[in-house]
């Protein structure tokens, strides 16, 4: 940040100056008397002296895991312990473990380099306090560590001037092969020491994320409680005695800090106080059981919030880099951070019982771009937490200014410190680590502070997910740093309003400059097509349903999920997460369902054909169409034309048959295709055909007109054949009957077959009429329904698919 000036080797402030020259101006007499003294032994003697102590500097490791008191006053004991390892593959012998105090560090970047320096400088490391205070050790053997600890009197360090000093632990001995006393091991930090309160204190504010991985799937049980399932049972090892989310949260609550919360983190415990459900390897939920360890964590959240600064993310913690980089070509990708941003503040009040501030964005790293800064506001923010490695100062102050400053339209930047917001991102696992990084993040907060009597604004925003010992070495600097004579504690709301440095750059980088480490891991645009494809589906979904809400809020969840920043990284998890949320909803949609028919049998010229739609949904569905589609209406038709449509609403687990009236025009098997629809006219669901045989006139029914014609002809012959015969007997009886008989058929032929042709068509017609009408009952009552019914109907159908074979019940 300030440090560019630092870094080309400007000067130190004014007040270091004058404190510099007072020290020089005090020494003049001593260097006087030192140059009567005798001559020292010659360079070259001395330079061979700092090489052999040099080269076995690394002989033996040193590690500092405490150092106490971190910031000490005048009165105060310091107590430096740790262990010493030889390294080496020969035993150190006549070995002591001593304090060096080094020279007062008046920069920020003095500091860093005396960080990386590894190897003993004679001249830069100081000498040792003194033989009282030191421990010894008559024989160190290869590979063995051994304890040391070394307390000194504050007063005997013959501290000068308020500031920074390097202190160093070193361990000297000598071995067989170089029988002589030099330093085989040393190890640097720092000693802030400001014993008195600083004319003008650093206000300070820290971060103090609560983030976490994606722990909760889209799935839902059926039920009116809709039981949430789990990817995994991780959530509950975190905030779990000793886990990480558990540590951030019981040290977290004796600190003055401002909680940065994902409510994605909070909504996901609050469903665990409840029933909810584990994925398997098998596919088969199982039951959760750590309900006691989520309200135990919650309660204590609350407690700890209470009345404190809380800011809330956007909900699952959007990655804006991603978005701004990949996404804003995809349509509909700004919209989900908008409703993820619009559900964060409700979600956080609901349970914590705290309204937070929603108006910050906070891209990872804090690293912004030009593009990062204008979706980051797209959804309603008007603060972006930024870093001074992204914003980087090129105005040549000569200290950190403030962190807050416009960056334009209506637009504040917060420009956390990289120094103190990184210092804590190592392995912090083993005791010398934290110790190191504590007295180091120490020392950066008092050089800041006296770079300039101007009170200023700092900010600190580490690492998202801090693990357990990294939480641990934060709290521990600090707890010192808000009992320290130099800073006080700030919330990031007073830190975002403070008066901005007029010096301060406001000139926000170019997305070319944005780092390509991080953006090697940032989420493609594949995966923002994807989230894409998904919410057309829920949109298409949610208009079908009695009760949208319980698709729309889990899927809606699941989507601001997709685009969570903690799937840097993980690339193969992110798609498998996303394509799971994909496949339950379509596994969901799928639920509603036309019942696939085989092929149908149509008798006559009209019929009805019935169509089932399922809904095996726990809630009812609305607002469908059917429509039922002749891909040959010259030969069927639906409705008297090529389609029609009839409107649908199934009840939750139930299925609705549905009947269209059908005509046919000519013989011969037709495809008829069954569809739904939303009522905007999108497809729902699949398709389902059909082939629909029409026969005008069946082969029964030509046997039917057959056998009665045969009847008629049958009757009318008997009828005759009976009457001749009759007629012979009477006249083999009475001879005179028969010659009058005879002679009135030979004198009135024309009479008499006028006559009997007359009466025999009258009994012919009567007979056959009673025929015609007895078997044209049979036939009717064997027969299907003919096509001048006036109320065709169809029976109930089951809701299985139809058999081989269907003929239609018309």
């Amino acid at each position: 940040m300030a440090e560019a000036a630092e870094s080309q080797g400007t000067s130190p402030s004014p007040a270091r100056r004058l404190r510099r020259a007072g020290a020089l101006l005090a020494g003049a007499p001593l260097l006087a008397a030192l140059l009567q003294l005798p001559a020292m032994p010659s360079a070259h003697a001395a330079g061979q002296e700092s090489q052999q102590a040099a080269s076995g500097s690394r002989t033996v490791a040193v590690s500092l895991d405490s150092l106490s008191p971190s910031a000490p006053s005048d009165g105060d004991t310091l107590t430096v312990s740790g262990t010493v390892t030889n390294k080496g593959k020969q035993a150190v012998t006549d070995a002591h473990v001593g304090l060096r105090l080094g020279p007062e560090l008046d920069t920020r970047s003095a500091i860093d380099s005396v960080a990386q320096r590894t190897r003993f400088e004679p001249g830069a490391d100081g000498p040792e306090v003194g033989d009282k205070y030191v421990q010894k050790f008559t024989r160190l053997a290869p590979g063995v560590a051994q304890h040391f600890s070394v307390s000194v009197p504050v007063d005997k360090l013959n501290l000068g001037t308020n500031g920074v000093y390097e202190l160093s632990v070193s361990l000297s001995g000598q071995t067989s092969a170089q029988p002589w006393e030099q330093v085989l091991g040393i190890q640097r930090t720092f000693l802030p020491w400001q014993p008195n309160d600083a004319g003008t204190k650093t206000k300070t504010t820290y971060l103090w994320p609560l983030v976490s991985d994606v722990h909760m799937t889209a799935e839902t049980g059926p039920g009116a409680q809709q039981i949430p399932v789990f990817l995994d049972d991780d959530l509950a090892k975190d905030i779990a005695p000793g886990g990480r989310l558990e540590q951030m949260l019981s040290l977290g609550k004796d600190l003055d800090v401002t909680w940065v919360i994902d409510p994605d983190l909070l909504a996901s415990v609050d469903a665990m106080t409840r029933n909810y459900r584990i994925q398997t390897g098998d596919g088969t939920p199982v039951p959760g059981t750590h309900q006691d360890v989520a309200k135990k964590w919650l309660a204590e959240l609350q407690q700890a919030v209470a009345g404190k600064d809380v800011v809330a993310l956007p909900f699952a913690d959007p990655d804006l880099a991603s978005l701004a980089h990949n996404g804003t070509s995809v349509t509909g990708s700004l919209s989900q951070l908008k409703d993820a941003t619009d559900v964060a503040a409700s979600t956080v009040e609901t349970v914590l019982h705290v309204k937070p501030s929603t108006d910050f964005a906070w891209p990872v790293d804090g690293a912004i771009d030009r593009s990062i800064v204008k979706v980051a506001t797209s959804a309603g923010a008007d603060k972006v937490i930024t870093r001074s490695d992204s914003l980087q100062e090129t105005g040549g102050l000569t200290y950190t200014p403030s962190a807050a400053r416009p960056i334009g339209g209506g637009t504040t930047a917060i420009v956390a410190d990289a120094r103190l917001s990184t210092a804590f991102e190592g392995d912090m696992t083993q005791a010398g680590a934290t110790t190191l990084a504590v007295q180091q993040f120490l020392a950066q907060s008092l050089e800041l502070d006296s770079q300039t009597s101007r009170q200023r604004s700092i900010v600190v925003a580490p690492q998202r997910m801090p693990t357990a010992p990294q939480a641990q070495a934060m709290a521990q600097a600090l707890t010192t740093l808000q009992q320290s004579t130099w800073s006080q504690s700030q919330d990031l709301n007073a830190a975002a309003a403070a008066k901005p440095d007029p010096g301060a750059t406001t000139k926000i980088p170019p997305t070319a400059d944005y780092p390509s480490s991080l953006r090697k891991k940032e989420l493609g645009r594949a995966s923002f097509w994807a989230i894409a494809r998904t919410q057309d589906k829920v949109d298409n979904f949610q208009v079908v349903l009695t009760d949208p809400s319980r698709v729309v809020t889990p899927f809606g969840r699941a989507m601001n999920r997709e685009m969570a920043t903690s799937w840097r990284g993980r690339t193969g998890e992110a798609s498998s997460f996303r394509d799971g949320v994909e496949a339950y909803l379509d596994d969901l949609s799928e639920q509603v369902k036309l019942i696939d028919k085989s092929e149908t049998k149509l008798s006559g010229r009209s019929a009805t054909i019935p169509v089932t739609v399922q809904n095996n949904l726990v809630q009812g569905v609305d607002h469908l169409m059917l429509r039922l589609t002749s891909t040959n209406p010259t030969r069927l038709k639906i409705g008297g034309k090529a389609y029609a449509e009839q409107p649908i609403a199934v009840s939750g687990g139930h299925s609705q048959s549905v009947k269209f009236t059908t005509s046919a025009n000519a013989n011969g098997p037709v495809t008829v295709v069954a569809q739904l629809y939303t009522q905007d006219g999108q497809e729902y669901g699949a398709p389902v055909t059909f082939d629909v045989k029409v026969t005008e006139i069946t082969a029964t029914v030509m046997l039917v007109i057959g056998g009665g014609v045969l009847l008629l002809v049958l009757a009318g012959f008997r009828m005759y054949t009976q009457r001749k015969r009759a007629a012979a007997k009477d006249a083999a009886r009475d001879p005179q009957v028969a010659g009058s008989a005879e002679e009135a058929q030979d004198g009135g032929d024309g009479a008499g077959e006028a006559g009997e042709s007359a009466d025999e068509p009258e009994n012919l017609e009567g007979t056959a009429g009673r025929l015609t009408e007895e078997s044209g009952a049979r036939s009717r009552a064997d027969d299907p329904e003919q096509p001048s019914d006036p109320t065709p109907d169809t029976a109930a159908e089951s809701a299985d698919p139809s058999g081989t074979g269907e003929k239609v019940d018309r």
